[in-house]
């Protein structure tokens, strides 16, 4: 875990207001035996920004919000499908799925939905067979 340090600048002598600069990183190992030296939150902060910027639901200062839990449950799965399976993403040209060697096509919105549609026929299967 790595804990930011925030506080006034040394070299800053104004009052105007400004937000803090981080002046300091204490890193905290919480489990395991990482490297020290490797300790890192740039890939869940630029996962965060992607969210962010993606998913109405997450911008700042916005009224877009999910009323129900299971609806930004849903909004969220729709986004990390699309992210890694419909994506084409500029440094691997191709999906991160097709790199994985998960899947040898780009999806669609078709495909996506055929498997939601899948998902709900093998759910209607199970509750038929149990009743």
């Amino acid at each position: 875990m790595l804990i930011k340090i925030y506080g006034k600048s040394p070299l800053e002598n104004e009052t105007r207001y400004s937000p803090a600069e981080c002046i300091g990183i204490e890193a905290k190992i919480i489990s395991g035996d990482p490297d020290g030296d490797h300790i890192s939150t740039t890939y869940v902060e630029r996962q965060n920004l992607t969210m962010r910027m993606h998913i109405r639901r997450f911008t700042r200062l916005t009224n877009a919000f999910s009323k129900k839990l299971e609806n930004h449950a849903a909004a969220i799965a729709l986004h990390y499908m699309h992210y890694n399976f419909c994506k084409i993403h500029q440094t691997l040209r191709v999906t991160p799925a097709m790199a994985a060697g998960i899947t040898d096509l780009v999806w669609d919105a078709e495909d996506v939905v055929r498997l939601l549609e899948g998902k709900e026929h093998g759910r209607m299967k199970s509750k038929t067979k149990s009743a």
